[in-house]
């Protein structure tokens, strides 16, 4: 587990999963905006933890929009202007 993936399989090999960065990352963004407990949110499919994601960082953009460019948002994980 040196490149800090999910690994998969029976004998130490096979499919090479998501990124544990990765995930921790989305789980804390959405743990800290939903205050999910931990288990409800490791229980999300990958697909669906991204696009919880994603609508949080759409409803930060919208909250936050006075019409104005704005700089890069280093909490939005997926860098997306809507």
């Amino acid at each position: 587990m040196r490149c800090g993936c999910v690994f998969f399989g029976r004998d130490g090999g096979g499919i090479t999963g998501y990124p544990i960065d990765k995930i921790y990352e989305e789980a804390s963004f959405i743990a800290y905006y939903f205050h999910w407990p931990h288990e409800q949110i490791m229980s999300l499919e990958h697909r669906e933890r991204r696009r919880w994601c994603e609508e949080i960082s759409k409803i930060n953009r919208n909250l936050n929009d006075d019409g104005q460019e704005k700089q890069a948002n280093p909490f939005d994980v997926f860098n997306k202007r809507w």
